[in-house]
């Protein structure tokens, strides 16, 4: 396929990314989204990119513990008065 049908595998894992980020025209998700269901392992490909970036995504909107945060506030205010002494 030419360079404006995205249906070989390597065009297809390459805009991957950007299919996941939904920056692609409606015409080209269609055209990546028939290729991904007919070809098993660029499925499988796009099956581990969305479910890394779910799991990252739910990391991120982990909360950091109230003791970590009073430990960095500590040393950093630690860090201040340190290098505001010796200068």
């Amino acid at each position: 396929m030419g360079s404006e049908e995205p249906g070989d595998c390597d065009e297809v894992i390459e805009r991957l990314y950007v299919y996941l980020d939904g920056e692609l025209t409606e015409e080209r998700r269609v055209e990546i989204r028939r290729h991904l269901d007919d070809c098993g392992p660029c499925l499988k490909a796009f099956d581990f990119e969305f479910e890394l970036r779910r799991v990252i995504a739910q990391k991120c909107r982990d909360r950091v513990p109230d003791s970590l945060l009073a430990r960095v506030r500590a040393a950093l205010a630690e860090e201040e008065r340190s290098a505001g002494g010796g200068a």
